[in-house]
């Protein structure tokens, strides 16, 4: 046989050889691919069953972070995950699909509405009321305009120059939208038609207007004199606090619901049914809230069993 016959004979048995050894190979790592791919789909279910997201009003966070949370991962052995933010924002990141949760608690129920039916996304079914936490304006116990809080009419001392007022965006937080239904119902009933100017200037004065997770601090820190808060921080925080307005009956309206797109909706229903046990509503009055009766929105029948049993026990 020639030189070059038996080089191409060799050549062939080589590259035979080579491509059954890829094939091979090609093959082990499809397979091997395939296993770690099962495997993390496997880990990745065994998280979401055991991670509850829960999306909640900012002005929750002490109570939902140091309270509820610890308390429920004790009791059920599921991890709770929080967001805090102000309610509308909250919701704005759903319907924009930038955020996904497995349960919602707004502060006003209008934001709820927004979540509401086909031309929003369909994201709320149903929610319950569930808890109640009236507005108080909260003072700096060391800030200079502290004794006059003590001493004189609450509108007054929005008035004093330099005072350094905080409050949340209205359209982001119903808190902020709350603080200006409030100043300006207060205009009306005491006669001040001025007073939402004197006080707030716009509606989104950049000079008060602030996140909602960073108003306390800014607070307690000294950087406000004072601030507009829900009963529950205050509380909560010690925060020395006046209620400007009781006839006003200005509050946030707390409300909860599990997501239409809750990835783990079976982690859902065991936080809401324990927020509203016997525990979890000793849980809220301890932090300052007004627990009230649970009153259901919406669609009941879409109501998870667990949850309207919970509900219908926690009727007098």
């Amino acid at each position: 046989m020639n030189t070059a016959v038996h080089r191409n004979i060799w050549a062939f048995i080589t590259y035979g050889v080579s491509n059954m050894f890829i094939r091979k190979l090609v093959a082990s790592v499809v397979v091997m691919s395939g296993v770690m791919g099962a495997m993390g789909a496997s880990a990745n279910a065994f998280a979401d069953e055991s991670d509850v997201n829960v999306l909640y009003a900012g002005s929750l966070v002490n109570l939902m972070e140091k309270s509820v949370g610890p308390a429920f991962e004790k009791e059920t052995g599921l991890h709770f995950k929080g967001y805090a933010a102000g309610s509308n924002k909250i919701a704005n990141e759903i319907k924009g699909k930038l955020r996904r949760g497995d349960v919602f608690i707004s502060a006003s129920p209008k934001v709820n509405a927004s979540l509401m039916g086909e031309a929003n996304g369909n994201h709320v079914t149903w929610y319950v009321n569930f808890a109640e936490s009236p507005l108080l304006i909260g003072y700096n116990p060391k800030s200079r305009f502290a004794s006059d809080f003590r001493t004189k009419k609450w509108d007054q001392v929005l008035q004093e120059p330099g005072i350094r007022l905080g409050r949340t965006d209205p359209k982001l937080d119903p808190k902020g939208a709350f603080t200006v239904e409030l100043m300006t119902k207060a205009a009306q009933a005491y006669n001040q038609p001025d007073l939402v100017e004197k006080t707030l200037g716009a509606p989104e004065n950049p000079e008060q207007v602030l996140p909602e997770e960073t108003l306390v601090g800014r607070l307690q820190s000294g950087q406000l004199d004072a601030g507009f808060f829900y009963s529950t921080e205050t509380s909560d925080l010690k925060i020395p606090a006046i209620h400007p307005a009781p006839e006003l009956k200005i509050k946030a309206n707390y409300t909860l619901t599990i997501l239409n797109d809750a990835p783990n909706s079976a982690g859902a229903a065991r936080f809401v049914n324990f927020l509203l046990s016997a525990q979890g509503r000793k849980l809220l009055a301890g932090h300052g809230v007004d627990v009230t009766r649970p009153a259901v929105n919406g669609q009941t029948q879409a109501i998870p069993p667990s949850v309207q049993a919970v509900i219908d026990a926690a009727q007098p």
